[in-house]
């Protein structure tokens, strides 16, 4: 298992100083603040880190060009790969050329480092871009069969019932051979299946879900990747992982940095937001059972003991982190990508968390590594 990192570019409120100022100022500070910290991750040895495609996401994830932001950082990195997670690939989002060029550009800059992810969204995203939610995944589908094509081709031209393209030369062409890996976000087991059987590597939700529940969908995801056929020219059969991560020298530390109210803020954000614009049809009772901490965190009561017996929120000193993260070494996990910059935790402690894990964390995981596959080796 491979330790990544995970970026949204989260401008937490409040904001200080009138509009549009007070939210000028934060998203400048976020913006430097985490390529302090990719640049640092970078020397410290972490595998790849992913930048979200979200717009409107007001508070968090206030990252809707991508693109840019990982070209820049081809620029000032040396061996950290680049993951777009993910690009939003439906037609009424972008055109697939325009995906095909972006993508191969940052690879290109980078020297071939990048990793593309593809994704769909969510409701309150594709309505905004006139995006047809009744044929959402089969567009998603259908473009990543064209943008490979226009990788793959000189000359590309496509035709069926819902996209046309003339033939034209795309340009430029993956620095990747023949190009960068697929991989798809998903958070349902039925995504997960559909992502396995089109040979893509898988990009999944692991934030307060049961291990067991995790281990089931891994286990669905892997049988479909056995009979995949695949829609590019790669296939990845690599599990990843997203969650939230703090480390520091203790859980008093980490507690002192604030971090279970940062975990609040994060709770309160989601869970808001898929009950505006996922599930506004739930009743209270569906909605206390999916978000059973909404109302706790909302009245200032924070979850603490939840959040600490949780497996998939990896928070306090180096030897709680590493407990958690071997979870995910047994279930499969190859890529773990660790949310740190979330909330108002500061560039200090965030910093810290990454050097602590890079050499404290890190050299354990190998070990465990290797251990366990030494154990399952037959006996001569």
């Amino acid at each position: 298992m491979k330790l990544d990192l995970f970026y949204e570019f989260d401008a937490a409120r409040p904001w200080t100083g009138p509009h549009p100022y007070g939210q000028r100022a934060r998203e400048q500070k976020t913006y430097k603040e985490a390529f302090e910290q990719i640049i640092l991750a970078d020397r410290l040895g972490y595998n790849i880190v992913w930048c979200v495609e979200h717009h409107f996401r007001v508070g968090r994830s206030h990252m809707p060009c991508s693109e840019a932001v990982l070209g820049a950082l081809s620029q000032v990195t040396k061996d950290i790969r680049l993951g777009f997670g993910v690009t939003l690939t439906p037609f009424g989002f972008v055109h697939p050329a325009r995906v095909a060029e972006k993508v191969a550009t940052v690879d290109l800059l980078s020297g071939g480092r990048v990793e593309w992810g593809i994704g769909r969204s969510t409701p309150m995203e594709q309505t905004a871009f006139g995006v047809d939610r009744a044929t959402v995944l089969e567009q998603s589908f259908e473009a990543t069969e064209i943008i490979t094509g226009m990788w793959r081709e000189e000359r590309f031209s496509w035709d069926s019932p819902t996209f046309k393209f003339p033939a034209r030369v795309v340009t430029p062409k993956p620095f990747q051979n023949p190009h960068p890996p697929a991989w798809m976000a998903t958070a349902t087991k039925s995504s997960a299946v559909l992502a396995g059987e089109r040979g893509l590597g898988l990009l999944s939700f692991a934030i307060m879900q049961p291990m067991a529940a995790l281990a089931d969908l891994y286990a669905a995801y892997r049988e479909a990747s056995a009979r995949a056929k695949p829609i590019t020219d790669v296939i990845n059969r690599r599990i990843g992982a997203y969650t939230l991560v703090h480390c520091a020298d203790s859980a008093e530390e980490a507690e002192a940095n604030g971090v279970w109210d940062n975990v609040d803020w994060w709770y309160q954000n989601l869970a808001e937001f898929t009950l505006e614009w996922e599930m506004p049809n739930l009743t209270k009772e569906e909605q206390d059972r999916i978000f059973p901490f909404l109302q706790s965190v909302k009245s200032g009561t924070s979850p603490i003991e939840q959040y600490k017996a949780s497996d998939t929120l990896i928070i306090g000193s180096p030897e709680d982190c590493y407990n958690k993260m071997i979870k995910y070494v047994d279930l499969g996990v190859d890529n773990l990508l660790c949310y740190m910059q979330f909330g108002n935790l500061t560039n200090e402690s965030i910093q810290k968390s990454l050097s602590l894990i890079a050499k404290e964390v890190m050299p354990e995981i190998e070990k465990y590594k290797t251990k366990k596959a030494a154990a399952l080796e037959p006996a001569e």
